[in-house]
């Protein structure tokens, strides 16, 4: 009885390893089966769209923050002290040069000019009564002399008090804009108070702001600029000055660049967005910004290429990114003009797998048929 039980127990392990043995066999033969089902398998194909990179021009650009400026711009403030007598300033009026805005009273040195003209005429009229009387040998020339310096004191006070009047009298220096004013008739206003300010009003307008001193050392007079205002297309300019010196705190410098067409920018005094160009322009090449793709290791993008089966596939590609333009964005390198690269789907890609271009989406409304549109159910050429 006790030799059956070691018997018994080679019985079951040997039926154990001929069972384990068994089912080894059958799963190797399961998984050669399925290897030999994969080969007839077709790969998986991923569908695509994918555009062709085109050449750019990119042009590096620094934004600087600047101010509109009337190409002529003054503050009014009174030259002499006195009461108002009258005043034509009203906001925002266009007013030609030479227009009276504001006069002050000169009673007082109208009388006093009156008064200089009476002596003024009182010696002229010696002076030639002097004059008849020298030819008649009457008189020395030494009076002639003094009675013609008489007369050119006394035209000189007349002109003293008629300059008085005038600078009472405030005229517009050009044709301009009046700011907001606070004058009254009536109203005693001190030496050098301030009136209102006068906007040129000009077919152009300046635009002042301050570039670095790496920038500003690359600008010259002439150099194209670009002014935005708000949500508002860009408006061409042209630096016409630059600052003699660079700001030793901010180390940066002055410039000016000047619109043509005041009625394209705000008024002045408003602030607005100039693009300064830094650097010569580059040769770039220009992507829709849907393929550029974002990983640990940079920038990439999938570049379709057919294989030796003349089967279009993808590999990544490394590259170097400019600005973004519109729905395009510019690369700068790592990728040539022509090559395609894929967009609308290329979330899904990896390395090496074959793809299908899927047909372009139609527009809205319908393809409009201009050149360099996609048409939806056509395949572009490799």
């Amino acid at each position: 009885m006790a030799r059956s039980r070691p018997v018994a127990s080679f019985v079951l392990i040997g039926a154990l390893v001929l069972g384990a043995a068994g089912l080894a066999a059958w799963k190797h033969e399961a998984l050669a089966a399925d290897d030999r089902a994969a080969l007839n398998r077709p790969e998986p194909t991923e569908a695509i769209e994918l555009a062709t990179a085109q050449t750019r021009e990119d042009q590096r650009t620094t934004t600087s923050v600047g101010t509109v400026v009337a190409l002529r711009s003054i503050t009014l403030r009174t030259e002499t002290a006195g009461t108002v007598a009258d005043v034509a300033l009203e906001a925002g009026q266009v007013v030609e040069p030479g227009t009276v805005l504001v006069a002050l009273d000169v009673s007082v040195e109208k009388a006093e000019l009156a008064a200089e003209q009476a002596e003024v005429a009182l010696a002229t009229s010696m002076l030639d009564r002097v004059e008849r009387a020298s030819r008649d040998q009457g008189v020395s020339a030494a009076d002639v002399d003094r009675a013609r310096a008489e007369r050119d004191v006394a035209a000189a006070r007349a002109a003293r008090a008629q300059a008085l009047i005038d600078k009472k009298t405030i005229r517009a220096p050009f044709r301009a804009r009046v700011g907001l004013s606070n004058v009254h008739v009536g109203q005693y206003l001190d030496e050098g108070e301030e009136l209102c300010s006068l906007q040129g009003v000009d077919d152009a307008v300046h635009v002042d702001f301050t570039v670095s001193q790496q920038v500003a050392a690359v600008l010259s007079e002439g150099s194209p600029v670009l002014v935005r205002s708000g949500d508002g297309p860009p408006v061409p300019a042209s630096i016409v000055a630059l600052d003699a010196r660079v700001d030793p705190k901010t180390r940066n410098a002055w410039a000016r660049a000047l619109v043509e067409g005041a009625d394209r920018v705000p008024a002045p005094g408003a602030s607005v967005r100039v693009d300064v160009p830094v650097g010569p322009p580059l040769q770039a090449v220009a992507i829709p910004v849907s393929a550029l793709r974002k990983g640990p290791s940079g920038d990439h993008v999938f570049v379709a290429e057919r294989d030796a089966q003349q089967q279009l596939r993808v590999h990544v590609r490394a590259v170097q990114v400019g600005t973004v333009v519109g729905d395009e964005i510019l690369v700068v390198s790592g990728l040539s003009p022509g090559e395609r690269v894929a967009t609308s789907g290329s979330f899904k890609l990896r390395e090496g797998v074959l793809v299908a271009e899927a047909a372009a989406a139609p527009a809205a409304g319908g393809g409009t048929g201009q050149p360099g549109e996609p048409i939806a159910g056509a395949e572009s050429p490799p």
